[in-house]
């Protein structure tokens, strides 16, 4: 915005007071010092400083000075300050001789916002690679602009003494700008160079064959690691939020390497590259993903694949995009220009575990996975991964929202009683909501593990203790299995049980502040349903309070439970069994007939004429599941969706005609019969049919029979919720038609369609029926 130029500054002009209390990303950020130069520009007095709800304010001078200041304080923030709230109030001048900046203030209830980590700005980065600068080649240099924020606060307000830097002592030059309101690192609460602050080590094998640690410079350690991936060797690289595992992407025998001991068979790699020069030799870097790519959140961004890229096969087999990333920090940054080349930087865990933090622990859960360990002496407090987003209908939206994103709130449209949730069993992540603002933690991930587990407690802890809140209620899944579920009824709290669909409604309709009744398409593989079945095929009416199931996907079984989420081919069989009966099982000419021994065949045909261990479902996800083993593509999966994303890559863009999917009505519910449809796939197989053709034909059925439903309930507000709108085809091209026909369309946009968003919308679930006394 252009700034307002103030008039000519006169002191018998009529003085005035104004107080100022704001509330928002105002801590972190050099709000103070803006502060203080705007205030001083406009010869005013008073004082600034941070306290628990963000800043407070007071300027003293000529009236008209003190307005411009107002409009000037909202017009010309900080690159990462975010005003949510702003009160004044005009009082009598109290003679301030001039303009200070105070102490901060601990007192009071704490909803100031804790910023998150930022990914190192263009003033930090021309000094780490300039030759001159006394930062040069130093990997923590930071300002108040970027730099970890999240990742080291231990309390609140926001200050040194409160973050894990509270151990390094600066220098008396670093002390001199952490002093100066003029200089870009003014309270710059990481501020440090090398002379005060963290450093770099190396942790290797010893003789005796245990991790130990090498004290060495920083330009060393950094050209140790340079040539350990080189090698073709495995580092483990401790960086804001925890540690990546690294491998050159080039070499397809070190990302085997890799593959085989994480262990991660199939599932794509994300990639870090040294610039968008080099995201671009890879894929295709549209404006709006470079803008993503190079933003101070620094996400992992899903972008198409060049076919002739010059990465190894095996980091992202059977799938039409990579994951990038450009480096966040400065050692991730003078990394990648040491090597030039792009490298793997996958998360530092093992599977269903949390990423490590510490480099003690990291030797003993990643020993047997890593070479060599790049390592330093900053701690850090929470674990924190790397947010991945897409771009749908031209904005980036969230896939996993960590990294650059957590612990930002969702503003609510009006105050809400405190509510803590607990989300779900997968893609875990947990919400506390405080007035308006509903915190969203980072991804934790599955509670497969106790490692998962101990961190979803920590997360849990780490989030009441920060803001002092005491949650009224705890909302959780449905599912009375889950562990979330397991822990809410555990506490001594009242706990509201959520249902999962409706929790995904409830969440698109929150981060839009969308009021009024809408008609959410929640399509996912696995929810526990009102009637004790699993859903995943839903049409659900209604808002936070409560919905209607108005149609859903006709059911199916599930043989084996659990074991047909991993094996697609259990699903296409009961697909075949509901259209044909048990005369399907000889049909040899099918991949999923082929894939199962005689006597599998006989088995699952028992547990489907009897219904025993073959759960009823309306799971969406496993229809993709069981369509893709159908037509040959994964009678098996390693990782959750493989079959799914296999169908979405392989369908035929220029087909637009589709599959009979009808919709009948059903009890007091409408009906999605997918029988014709597998019928149809099985003629088109027998005829030779392109699998491309028939992809994409199943995915034009599911928009056509979802735009059927919406345009039957008559409804005008649409959210698309549930992991299955992952999938860029049916995203894009429903909405579209959705659109097409008049409708709104709300799609996540601050937090994940899949069960990463369930805890904003079990918060909106649970405060509407606290506030309505149901």
């Amino acid at each position: 915005m252009q700034a307002l130029l103030p008039p000519p500054y006169h002191p018998s002009d009529t003085p005035a007071r104004l107080w100022v209390a704001i509330c928002g990303a105002v801590q972190g950020v050099g709000f103070r010092p803006f502060v203080y130069r705007l205030a001083t520009e406009l010869h005013l007095t008073g004082w600034v400083l941070n306290d628990v709800q963000g800043v407070r304010i007071e300027v003293e001078g000529p009236t008209e000075h003190v307005a411009h200041f107002l409009a000037r304080l909202q017009a010309e923030l900080p690159p990462r300050a975010i005003i949510h709230s702003l009160e004044t109030a005009w009082l009598d001048p109290a003679g301030y001789s001039d303009f200070v900046i105070r102490h901060s203030d601990a007192q009071g209830t704490k909803t100031t916002l804790i910023l998150p980590d930022s990914a190192t700005c263009a003033d930090c980065l021309a000094e780490v690679t300039t030759s001159t600068d006394r930062r040069h080649g130093y990997a923590f240099t930071n300002c108040t602009n970027c730099g970890p924020r999240f990742s080291i606060v231990q309390a609140l307000p926001y200050d040194r003494p409160n973050t894990t830097m509270q151990q390094f002592v600066m220098c008396p030059t670093c002390q001199a700008e952490y002093d100066d309101p003029r200089n870009r690192r003014f309270h710059a609460q990481p501020n440090a160079c090398p002379v005060c602050g963290p450093a770099l080590s190396i942790y290797a094998r010893d003789t005796q064959g245990e991790w130990a640690t090498s004290i060495t410079t920083d330009a060393d350690a950094l050209q140790r690691a340079v040539a350990a991936l080189q090698a073709g060797q495995i580092v483990a690289v401790k960086g804001l939020g925890g540690f990546h595992l690294m491998v050159d992407a080039t070499t397809s025998a070190a990302v085997a390497q890799l593959r085989e001991r994480k262990p991660r068979r199939d599932k794509p790699f994300a990639l870090m590259v040294r610039d968008t020069a080099q995201a671009a030799s890879l894929c295709i870097v549209s404006e709006q993903a470079a803008a993503l790519l190079t933003s101070a959140e620094a996400p992992i961004v899903l972008l198409p694949r060049l076919p002739d890229a010059p990465v190894a096969a095996n980091v992202a087999p059977d799938v039409s995009t990579f994951g990038v990333m450009l480096p966040a920090t400065p050692l991730h940054h003078l990394l990648l220009r040491l090597l030039d080349r792009p490298v793997v930087a996958t998360s530092g865990n093992l599977q269903d575990e949390p990423i490590c933090t510490d480099e003690h622990e990291a030797t003993h859960r990643l020993g047997a996975i890593a070479d060599l360990f790049l390592v330093h002496n900053r701690p850090i407090a929470r674990h924190i991964d790397d947010s991945v987003l897409w771009l749908v209908r031209g904005e980036g939206r969230l896939l996993r929202r960590a990294r650059g994103y957590a612990p930002l709130p969702v503003l609510l449209p009006a105050p809400v009683p405190p509510v803590l949730a607990v989300g779900a069993h997968l893609k875990n992540a947990v919400a506390l909501s405080v007035g308006r603002q509903v915190f969203i933690s980072q991804h934790i991930g599955d509670l497969e593990t106790p490692q998962a587990i101990a961190a979803f407690e920590r997360v849990i802890a780490d989030f009441l203790r920060l803001y002092e809140t005491t949650p009224q209620a705890i909302a959780h899944d449905l599912h009375p299995d889950y562990y979330s579920s397991q822990w809410a009824r555990q506490q001594p709290v009242p706990t509201i049980a959520v249902q999962h669909h409706h929790a995904h409604l409830a969440a698109c309709l929150a981060e839009h502040g969308a009021t009024g009744h809408a008609l959410g398409i929640i399509w996912d593989g696995t929810g526990y349903g009102s009637d004790g079945t699993i859903w995943g095929g839903e049409f659900l009416h209604g808002d936070a309070l409560a919905v209607a199931r108005v149609a859903h996907l006709h059911p199916f079984r599930l043989p084996g439970g659990d074991a047909a989420v991993r094996e697609p081919r259990r699903v296409a069989l009961a697909l075949l069994w509901a259209c044909y009966g048990a005369e399907a099982l000889a049909w040899e000419h099918l991949r999923p007939v082929q894939a199962l021994r005689p006597a599998e065949r006989g088995l699952l045909g028992k547990m489907l004429a009897r219904g025993l261990n073959a759960p009823i479902t309306t799971s969406m996800g496993r229809l993709f599941d069981g369509i893709a083993a159908l037509i040959g593509l994964h009678q098996q999966v390693s990782y959750e969706g493989q079959a799914a994303i296999a169908l979405e890559t392989i369908a035929d863009r220029t087909v637009h005609d589709a599959y009979p999917l009808p919709v009948q009505q059903q009890a007091a519910a409408l009906c999605l019969d997918w029988r014709p449809l597998v019928q149809a796939v099985c003629d088109d197989l027998r005829q030779g049919q392109a699998v491309g053709t028939i992809a994409a034909r199943f995915h034009n059925a599911l928009i056509d029979a979802a735009l059927y439903v919406v345009q039957a309930i008559g409804a005008q507000q649409v959210a698309l919720s549930g992991g299955c709108f992952q999938n860029q085809l049916l995203t894009e091209r429903l909405a579209q038609r959705l659109s097409e026909a008049g409708c709104t369309v709300l799609l996540h946009r601050q937090v994940p369609p899949n069960d990463g968003g369930i805890s904003l919308g079990q918060v909106a679930v649970a405060a509407a029926r606290l506030q309505a006394g149901v």
